[in-house]
Parts: structure tokens; C-alpha cells; sequence
């Protein structure tokens, strides 16, 4: 089996660049690559080659990639949910740690003083005013409960912490990984009246896009800290000043510093580093080359942003990847073409996600040109693929 072309945008860990190097021929400058993988280059604008089966993006959040153009274009984007989530959440640590005891404050102190036998003396003259408050026994609120909020949740219950957590479309595993002492409030009103701290985790999307404003900033305790290491459009930046101007909130840490901000005697801007850590970007690149690997052999799709999760066990001699419209009968006419050709269905597994359909199909006869071209052809169908299960 000849390898599979993969372009690589970004620099993406070693140990993720070695494991396609197994499968795949691996450059930078493929002009008609069957797979992408990426980190933060942006692909908006881009021309999709029709040899183009799959992007991966190695981290969470896929801004930087049009997805509906692929989705349309039958290209399946990958992501690595919760693998770079305990580098952020230990950073969000780190946040709050800042926010209640003037580390930085103290350090540029003593950083101005005279190094001489007079430096013990005026440490213990002015320390105090750097004094600041424990975490513990105070409340947190979380807004988005995915890997990372989740994480940051359960480790707050453990700083001694009250928790509290909304998220109105939390996934069943992320429910299962959180404490029993994170409270869940059903709105955002109910739990910004709560706590002394927010931190946010909630993805970009045309819905989330400045959701964190004056009407919702109008609703929180005075003296509020929030935290955002998300992403930096869920903040409405002109409405967070006039906030931490009116003292409405008292400080805001983030990953993502602004020019509206970045001034802000109230502001801790950090050069977004929360997921620049060697094991964050190692789990992430090898977490999407497994991903990849999966797919472009086999056709399964796992932690896809825009197809539905779809894997079966080979069972036979060849495989069909179909891509459809999610539309009535497309199915039943490809196993009346498999019928016609004398093909028995070992296995097979449908999904849908929205408008797109996938499917899988295990047979172990031998699938001629003609028959994927018949396939290919029905009305619907955006892509197919024949995969052979033998080596």
C-alpha cells in the first residue's frame, strides 16, 4: 500500500511527526495532500483539493479552519479534545493564584530594591503590602464543563473551593468525570450571583462570539474575578473595561492579551500559553496522528468536529467509506448495488450527524471500479472510499 500524502502547518511535536512518518509521506509543501495536520495556521480561504480526505487539528479549537466548506467538501476535521487540558487548567490555577495573593506585585518590589545588607530589612518593612486572600473556602464558577472545565472544576473542589458549574450541553462523559461537589445551576444569572471567581471554558462559535458582556457582567458580585483561558472573542473586551473601570469586576486574567486591554492596570495578560507545554503538545500531536491513522486506513472516525463518531472492526476483505447527505434511501440503494453485484455485507455501521451521513461496509468479495462508480453516483453521495483490510 503506497503511503498517504500529509501537509504540516505549524511546528507539531516529534513524537507526533514519527508516528505518521509510519503511514504517511510527510512535508510542508504538498500541493495535493490527502490529510492536514495543524495547529494554529489558519486554512480560511484556502482551495480544497479533491484529493483532500482529512484535517487535523492538534488542540481543541478548529477557529482557524472552515469547517462547513469542508463538511460540504466531504473532508472530516479531527480535533484532540482534553489533550492539552491539564496544561490549561493548571494555568487557570496559576490565574487564580495571581489574582488573590499580589505575587507579581511583590516580586517587581523586591526586584527595585537595592542589593544590599538592607534588602532582609525592607522585605519584612513592606511585605504586607502585598497580603492577599486563600482560595480556599471562597466559590468558583465554571462555564463550559468539557475536558478542561471539568478538570478545573474537580481540582478547585480540592483547593477547598465551592464550585459551581453550568453547561447546558455537557456530554455524558465529561458528567461522569466530575465531582459530586461541583453544584450544577441551571443559568448563567444563577451562578454569577454566587461566586467570587468565573472562569470561563466555553468554545468560539457564532453563539458564544462576545457572550460575556455588560448584560451578563451586570449580573455579577462586585469585586468578581474572571478568568478566561478559552478563547479571547467570547469576551466583550469594550464592556470587560467598563467593568474593571466601575469595579464590577475586579480583575481579569487571560490568555490572550489585546491592545484594548493589555494596558489595564486591572489585567493579567499571559502570551497564551496554555497548552505550551511539552506534554500538552506531545498528547495533542500523537493523540490526532492515532486519529488520523484510524481513518485514512480503516475510514474510522473518531473525535470529528463536523462527522458523527463512526468505527467498526474490520470483518472482511474490503471496505466501504461512504459519505451522503443525510437523506432517506441512499443506503438502501448502495445494498441493492452490493446485491446486484454479488456482494454479501459482512459488517456494517451507519451514522448521521446533521445533514451528513456515514457509513461503513465490510464484504469480502472483491469490489470492482465500476461498482464504486455506481455508488459514487447516486444521488446524494459526496464521497467513497474503497480501503482493502488485508496488508
Amino acid at each position: 500500500m503506497s503511503k498517504f500524502k500529509v501537509r504540516v502547518y505549524n511546528k507539531i511535536a516529534e513524537s507526533g511527526i514519527s508516528k505518521l512518518t509510519q503511514f504517511c509521506n510527510v512535508s510542508t509543501d504538498s500541493p495535493d495532500p490527502e490529510a492536514i495536520v495543524l495547529r494554529s495556521h489558519k486554512l480560511h480561504g484556502m482551495t480544497i483539493n479533491p484529493e483532500l480526505l482529512a484535517i487535523g487539528r492538534a488542540g481543541a479549537g478548529v477557529n482557524n479552519i472552515p469547517v462547513d466548506h469542508c463538511t460540504d467538501d466531504a473532508v472530516v476535521v479531527f480535533n484532540a479534545p482534553g489533550a492539552n487540558a491539564n496544561a490549561v487548567k493548571e494555568l487557570v490555577f496559576m490565574g487564580m493564584l495571581l489574582s488573590s495573593r499580589d505575587v507579581l506585585g511583590g516580586l517587581n518590589f523586591v526586584k527595585s530594591l537595592p542589593v544590599d545588607s538592607a534588602l532582609g530589612e525592607q522585605v519584612e518593612k513592606n511585605k504586607s503590602r502585598f497580603g492577599g486572600e486563600e482560595l480556599q473556602g471562597k466559590s468558583l464558577g465554571v462555564i463550559g464543563l468539557g475536558a478542561i472545565g471539568s478538570m478545573v472544576a474537580n481540582t478547585a473542589v480540592d483547593f477547598g473551593l465551592k464550585v459551581y458549574g453550568l453547561d447546558p450541553f455537557i456530554s455524558i462523559n465529561w458528567a461522569w468525570s466530575l465531582s459530586p461537589q461541583v453544584r450544577r445551576v441551571e443559568s448563567i444569572k444563577a451562578l454569577l450571583k454566587k461566586v467570587d471567581y468565573i472562569s470561563l471554558h466555553v468554545p468560539s462559535t457564532p453563539d458564544t462570539k462576545a457572550f460575556f458582556n455588560a448584560s451578563i457582567m451586570a449580573d455579577m458580585k462586585p469585586g468578581t474575578v474572571v478568568l478566561n483561558f478559552a478563547r479571547p472573542d467570547i469576551v466583550d473586551e469594550s464592556d470587560m473595561a467598563d467593568a474593571l473601570n466601575n469595579n464590577r469586576i475586579k480583575q481579569y486574567l487571560t490568555d490572550f492579551p489585546s491592545e484594548t486591554l493589555v494596558e489595564n492596570p486591572s489585567v493579567v495578560s499571559i502570551p497564551h500559553l496554555g497548552a505550551s507545554t511539552r506534554e500538552a503538545e506531545e498528547n495533542c500531536a500523537i493523540m490526532i496522528a492515532n486519529q488520523m491513522e484510524d481513518f485514512l486506513k480503516l475510514g474510522n472516525i473518531t473525535n470529528s468536529v463536523n462527522y458523527p463518531t463512526c468505527a467498526l472492526e474490520p470483518s472482511g476483505k474490503n471496505r466501504l467509506a461512504i459519505t451522503n447527505d443525510n437523506i432517506p434511501n441512499i443506503i438502501g440503494q448502495v445494498t441493492s448495488i452490493l446485491a446486484n453485484h454479488g456482494l454479501n455485507i459482512s459488517e456494517m455501521v451507519n451514522k448521521s450527524r446533521g445533514n451528513i451521513a456515514y457509513t461503513l461496509i465490510d464484504l469480502d468479495g472483491d469490489l470492482s471500479a465500476s461498482l464504486v462508480n455506481e455508488i459514487t453516483a447516486l444521488t446524494g453521495v459526496k464521497r467513497v472510499r474503497l480501503l482493502s483490510l488485508i496488508d
